[in-house]
Formats: structure tokens, sequence, C-alpha cells
């Protein structure tokens, strides 16, 4: 992270998302056409392709957060949401990318799944997805902590749209202490962390 992202991202509060944070989160996903064309953040809850509506997944997404069923770590500057970072369960969030290659070798679930994220337009350079996978581990660490994957795709060697990334920088997860464990696809990896429980030991 360079400095001046750096000095951006001391300016950043994360929070999560719930139904006093909604409002936010939605001006958000408003103001970038849905996220992906209408995903609303959908895509590793339910498959979210031909015959689903975006006001259908905003509904949903909705209703999710007002029961507690879905998990984000927002981060805000002031009141605006500039971004997220969604993690859950397996059973929470079952739509992996590169799911058969995963399932193939697959030796047992972990613990929490960290699935996407999301910077808006004109916010990124900002530290805003380092700081959101920081706030999602904070927070299951709160809950307990376990293993947590992470399945982002590696760009050492290649230059990628920062529209094919959203299930993540493999910067930030290196960065947090993450490790490749194995390989899914061509350029996506599964990333382990062993999260250890809020005021425990490792």
């Amino acid at each position: 992270m360079t400095d001046n992202a750096a000095d951006a991202a001391a300016r950043l509060v994360v929070r999560l998302l719930d139904t006093d944070t909604w409002p936010a989160f939605a001006r958000l996903v408003e103001a970038n056409n849905g996220v992906w064309g209408g995903c609303w953040c959908m895509g590793f809850h339910v498959k979210v392709g031909k015959g689903r509506t975006s006001q259908q997944n905003r509904a949903e997404k909705e209703r999710r957060v007002r029961e507690g069923r879905t998990h984000a770590a927002l981060v805000f500057e002031g009141d605006d949401c500039l971004g997220w970072c969604q993690f859950g369960s397996p059973a929470e969030l079952p739509e992996i990318k590169s799911k058969r290659k995963y399932e193939k070798d697959l030796v047992a679930l972990p613990g929490w799944r960290i699935t996407c994220f999301f910077t808006g337009k004109g916010l990124r350079k900002r530290g805003v997805a380092h700081t959101a996978l920081g706030g999602a581990l904070a927070e299951i660490a709160r809950q307990g902590g376990g293993t947590v994957e992470g399945y982002p795709e590696e760009t050492d060697d290649r230059s990628v749209s920062g529209s094919f990334l959203h299930t993540g920088p493999m910067a930030a997860f290196e960065d947090h202490g993450f490790t490749r464990t194995r390989l899914i696809s061509p350029h996506r990896w599964v990333v382990t962390l062993n999260v250890a429980p809020a005021g425990g030991s490792d």
C-alpha cells in the first residue's frame, strides 16, 4: 500500500452490514448499477443467472439482512459506504467460483468463507479491500474464529481488470497472512488462514 493509500485508509471505519447500515450499502449498490449488473451481492448465496431480476436480488438481500443471514464488513468514510468484503459460513455462501474443481479435492469445509469484495466506482486505490478484509477477520475472531478460506485470482504475471477480481485481490489476502492452499482454476486459488478467537491465544 502506498503512503497516500495508507493515509486514506487511516480515515476508513469498518461497520457490519445490518439494518442500520443497509441504507448506506443500498445507496452504494444503486450508484453502481446494482453491482455486476444487478447482483446486489447475492451471487454467492444463490445462483443469480438468467431468470432473476435486480429487484428480486435487492429484495432478497434486504430480507437476509433483516434476518441476520448475510454478513459483510462495510468500509465507511464519514457517512458514505465505499465498499465491502462479504463473509459467512459455507451454508450461507454455497455458490463459490470454480465449485466443481473445489469439491473434487475437498477434504473438509472451512468454518468461514470470504467470497467477494466490491469498491465503488472512482473509490479504488484507497485501501478499501484491505480494510474490509481486516474488518471481516476481526468479526470472525469475535464470533469464535476458525479456518477461513478465500478464493482470489492471482495476477502475478498478468494484467487483469479490477472488474474480474471480485473474489478479492491476492495481495490483500497474503498481507493478512493467508497462504495459498490449492489451485482450482488456471489462476484461482484457495487461500486459508486459521483465525484465533478474539481474546484467545494462537
